[in-house]
């Protein structure tokens, strides 16, 4: 790999994130992932060649694939392992798919209102007004001794999509077909822009990679920088 071409990775990268800062700052102020891997020997980085290649043959060959590949080949080289010229010569394959679902509707209720806020404009409901001590109760706490009426408070209804994306990234030794590696990464997000979407879904997978085995993480991702938990 020529400096040049690490260069243009690199600004192909911070492209595509600046996309996703404009693509979702309305949605959100930070990512959100679950990131699970699994691996057995994945040989620490002394010159081993590697490629990436589609998982799924329908991707293969696709300018679409190449671009998200190409976040893939930066990780690894910044991981120390040298990008090779071919599949067919390369010690290690990375195999890498990406999908985002159809969506699901989600709807939110916010009820909204000051009919409880003062119980003394109920008069004409039976004379609440009377009951001075009982002003100023929120829509909330009228709600939670039991005298919420949405009719009276106004419910506010949205609808919303959920999309959920998905990365999966699979290591083999081309010398033996051993799996050395596997992991995913998905996330829940208003957005199903994979221009947006993917790039942090990459970001995500290659945090503190290649991680502990089987466990699974919540990986959070900011513009001031990462935080990493165990998921619920």
């Amino acid at each position: 790999m020529t400096s040049r071409s690490t260069f243009g990775r690199r600004l192909l990268r911070t492209g595509l994130v600046a996309g996703l800062a404009l693509g979702l700052a309305a949605c959100a102020s930070s990512f959100k992932a679950d990131v699970s891997r699994f691996q057995t020997q994945l040989p620490a980085p002394q010159g081993q060649t590697f490629a990436v290649v589609a998982d799924d043959p329908a991707l293969a060959g696709g300018l679409e694939f190449a671009l998200y590949a190409d976040l893939v080949a930066a990780e690894m080289a910044e991981l120390g392992y040298v990008a090779s010229a071919s599949p067919e010569a390369a010690s290690l394959l990375v195999r890498f798919d990406y999908s985002v679902d159809n969506g699901r509707e989600r709807i939110r209720s916010t009820h909204l209102g000051s009919g409880f806020g003062h119980f003394g404009s109920f008069g004409r409901f039976g004379g609440f007004g009377r009951f001075g001590r009982f002003r100023g109760f929120s829509a909330r706490r009228s709600f939670a001794f039991g005298f919420y009426d949405p009719w009276l408070a106004g419910p506010d209804v949205r609808s919303f999509t959920v999309y959920t994306s998905e990365i999966d990234l699979k290591i083999d030794n081309t010398a033996t077909g051993e799996r050395l590696f596997e992991g995913q990464a998905q996330a829940a997000s208003r957005s199903n822009r994979l221009q947006s979407l993917v790039p942090n879904l990459v970001d995500a997978i290659f945090t503190d990679f290649p991680g502990n085995s089987g466990e699974v993480l919540r990986i959070t991702i900011r513009e001031d920088g990462k935080s990493v938990k165990p998921a619920n």
